[in-house]
Order: structure tokens, then sequence, then C-alpha cells
């Protein structure tokens, strides 16, 4: 009887660090997409109208992308779609790379303790983590060759966000250095993003 209950704990464990953050971030994340793929909805003018609820829904956004969990949507897009949707006034510009910034590099970070405390090879048998080992083992060698300063340089790339921050992880890199490194990269990135997005809005007359 006590060994069923001892697994049973385990399972529910297991399940909770698979799964947990899907159950934690579902509900504010799908109505962030609708919020954003919908913007003519009066569902959507009236979440924009509070910002108790863009602002968790974009947060939540961010942190799933941060954490390498947003399969079922374009990270690239948020910052556009919302600065559409929301406005583009200096204030509204800066919230939005605001919430964007501290959203990544909250999940980054999530990830980052998951490597650097659970190691490779619990990391690898995770379901959700869709990295392979052998594009992991690459990255590995950037770290290996560049240090700690290639994880905002990396964070400032399209096709390589947040992809050092599972070896800066597993390097055991200090949490402050990789906090404030993976934050500036982030900043960088959702910079130019946002002065795109905008350049594009002036020209097609948004």
């Amino acid at each position: 009887m006590a060994t069923d209950e001892a697994g049973r704990s385990v399972a529910a464990r297991r399940w909770v660090l698979d799964y947990g953050v899907f159950v934690l971030f579902g509900t504010i994340a799908l109505a962030g997409i609708y919020l954003f793929l919908s913007r003519d909805a009066e569902f959507a003018r009236q979440l924009l109208a509070n910002e108790r609820y863009w602002m968790p829904a974009m947060f939540a956004l961010f942190v799933l992308e941060g954490a390498m969990l947003l399969y079922f949507a374009p990270s690239e897009s948020l910052v556009p779609v919302a600065l559409l949707v929301i406005g583009q006034s200096t204030r509204d510009i800066a919230v939005i790379v605001g919430i964007a910034v501290v959203g990544a590099t909250v999940g980054q970070y999530l990830l980052f303790l998951l490597a650097k405390r659970g190691g490779r090879e619990r990391l690898l048998d995770r379901p959700w983590f869709r990295v392979s080992e052998e594009r992991l083992a690459r990255f590995d060698g950037w770290f290996d060759r560049w240090g700690p300063y290639v994880v905002p340089v990396s964070n400032s790339l399209l096709f390589t966000r947040g992809m050092l921050t599972v070896p800066a992880g597993f390097a055991e890199m200090e949490d402050h250095h990789f906090v404030a490194l993976s934050a500036l990269g982030t900043l960088s990135f959702e910079l130019g993003l946002a002065a795109l997005a905008l350049g594009v809005f002036s020209f097609l007359g948004i």
C-alpha cells in the first residue's frame, strides 16, 4: 500500500514537472492568442479596455516563449501585433517591450535552472523539450568557444533566440550573470523588432 502511494506521488510530481507550466499559463495564453489574432472582435476590445487582461496574457506568452514552449504561435509576431492592437505611443511601446523582455527572461531563467539543476539527461528526457541532442551539442560548442557573452548575442538574432539558455545552465553559469545577459539580448531583439514593425506600419499608413 505504501509502495503504491509512493509510486503515485512520484508520478504526480513527474506530471507537474512535465506539464505544470502548461496548466499554469494555458488559460491566460489562450486568451492572449485569441486577443492578438482576433483584434476586431468585441471580446478583444473588452480585454484591451482593461490592462488587467492584456498584460498578464502577453506576459504569459513571453514566459512560454522564453522557456521554449511557445510552439503554437510565432513569437516574432507578438510585439508587432501588440503594437497594432494596443497602441503605438511612447508609453505603449515601452510597456509592450518591457513585458516582452521580462516575460522572456523569466521563461529563459526557468529553463536555465532546470538545465543547471537537472542536467543533460533529465532535460533531454522531458517530452516538451524539442531540441535534438545533435542540435544541443552544436550550441554547447558555441558556449564552450565564446563563453557567457554569446548568450546576449544569440538572443539578439532571429533563429538562435534562447538556444544558449540550456548550454549556459549545463555550464553552471552564475544566475545573475545569465539573467542580465539574457535580458540584454532580448531587449536588443525586441527593440529592433518594434522599430521594424513601426516602420512598416508607417509605410502602410496604419
